[in-house]
């Protein structure tokens, strides 16, 4: 039994709870609201999340464990929350208009998210495997649901339908490896197993858990070659859906990813990270070779996604603090330029038009040069075109992997780089060189989402002028 002897040992659960009540709340106040009125619970998530970023950044509750060590908040924790619920409320921002516009739009969706969020929370807290399973599962059935949303959309059926059975899969795989793990050293506790671990050594039992576990991650990341779910939910999910569940989870996947291998069975990172190095290298091969004969927009991007993926993973595979650093700081920084990416389809898509294939994209620069020039920025930023954030956060990887002494792999990094900045141009040189096929329609009127979308593909300019700072505080996240 876990005792709670005061509310006061709860603090550091504070931003949660906030999130959980908030949740609840705006699930009654929409069955109160009529349809016109919806407006109301969707504004009230985005401010709840607000609240949330802004709890986590002045430190209320302070750090911490509870609920008998199954919970820690610490700056690594915070800072992951921070981006979480951050990219979170961009992503609801994108969400209205599009949905509204379809008529697809229903309170529960706002909270389905608020959930999805407080699962990415309770994820990167984690301080047992049972904490990480449970944040972890309302993650995924939250993101079940959002996926498939239209039910009228066979693409969106068949995406979620595959995302949910694909998902269960490796659930079981994580959930037989965290098994594994459990019966070698005999605790749920991270921080006890690593103390066990220490002491056992590398047995047959927790090296099998070990890469039981690694391969779950590697699914929820969709790293090759578990990434087979990943261009079929990415293509049929409605767009804002696609880039909510292709954004903040790799930041929750990386806490997950952080909080087993490195502060559970940390001893055994000999083991661990030439598998990540394993899997970076496949991630980054079939990532971009795919990504280069895609012809739809959303499907280019889901294997780009996978590829990026395999940069992260060079900050894992260089191990320490340093690499771990480095690897959040590519998470954060691919999240901001995964809602720009995905946020430029938003934009330019209408109803019964969703301009989700490349060609649609063509002569761009003619009808709207201002649009043309933020999806050049995104996708340069997305290429790793220097000063832009792209840049630093691929050097921060490979310069991670080269200190971890696998120069080998930051080498493969590098040539896969180059690869994979030529379908990024290609999207560019089709907006400014090629001629539209018959009348396109018009982009997105909508003066408020276009401004939004205009901060955040600009941010990646702005924050690639001034990265240094997010590196500094993702360093500090692993400090000590």
């Amino acid at each position: 039994m876990i005792a709670v002897r005061s509310a006061a040992e709860l603090m550091p659960l504070l931003p949660e709870l906030v999130l959980v009540c908030g949740a609840f709340a705006l699930l009654m106040l929409d069955l109160f609201l009529p349809a016109g009125r919806r407006v109301v619970t969707h504004l009230g998530a985005i401010a709840l999340l607000l609240a949330v970023v802004v709890l986590v950044v002045c430190g209320v509750g302070g750090h911490g464990d509870v609920l008998g060590g199954m919970f820690v908040r610490d700056t690594a924790a915070d800072v992951m929350k921070i981006s979480i619920a951050g990219i979170g409320a961009l992503a609801m921002v994108y969400l209205w208009p599009y949905l509204r516009e379809r008529g697809l739009y229903q309170g529960e969706v706002s909270v389905l998210m608020l959930f999805a969020t407080l699962g990415m929370m309770l994820l990167v807290s984690a301080g047992s495997l049972v904490m990480v399973y449970v944040g972890l599962e309302m993650l995924a059935l939250c993101s079940y649901a959002l996926v498939a949303l239209d039910r009228d959309s066979p693409l969106a059926s068949e995406a979620g339908i595959k995302y949910f059975v694909l998902g269960a899969l490796a659930s079981g795989l994580l959930l037989y490896g965290l098994s594994l793990v459990y019966g070698s050293t005999g605790t749920l506790d991270l921080s006890e197993i690593a103390v066990a671990a220490q002491a056992s050594g590398a047995s047959t039992m927790l090296v099998t858990g070990v890469v039981f576990m690694v391969a779950g991650i590697a699914f929820k990341f969709g790293a090759a070659p578990f990434h087979m779910w990943l261009p079929d939910v990415y293509h049929g999910a409605p767009t804002p859906i696609t880039l909510f569940i292709g954004s903040a989870p790799k930041l929750a996947t990386f806490g997950m990813t952080y909080r087993l291998l490195e502060v559970g069975v940390g001893p055994l990172d000999d083991h661990w990270r030439l598998m990540l190095a394993g899997l970076a290298v496949l991630s980054l091969a079939l990532g971009n070779l795919g990504a280069l004969v895609q012809t739809n927009f959303k499907r280019m991007l889901a294997f780009s996604t996978i590829s990026h993926v395999g940069f992260l993973f060079l900050g894992f595979a260089g191990g320490g603090a340093d690499g771990f650093a480095a690897a959040l700081f590519y998470a954060i920084s691919y999240a901001i330029m995964a809602t720009a990416a995905f946020g430029a389809i938003v934009v330019m898509s209408s109803r019964g038009f969703e301009a989700d294939r490349i060609d649609d994209y063509k002569g761009l620069n003619a009808r709207s040069p201002w649009l043309a020039f933020m999806i050049l920025v995104t996708m340069v930023s997305l290429a790793g075109v220097p000063p832009f954030l792209g840049f630093w956060a691929k050097l921060a990887v490979l310069q991670a992997a080269i200190e971890g002494d696998m120069l080998w792999l930051a080498i493969v990094g590098i040539v896969f780089a180059v690869v994979g900045a030529f379908y990024y141009l290609h999207v560019v040189k089709v907006m400014y060189f090629d001629e539209p096929e018959g009348a396109m329609p018009a982009p997105s009127g909508n003066r408020p989402m276009r401004i939004v979308f205009g901060v955040n593909a600009l941010a990646l300019l702005a924050l690639g002028l001034a990265w240094n700072p997010i590196m500094a505080w993702c360093q500090r996240a692993f400090a000590g």
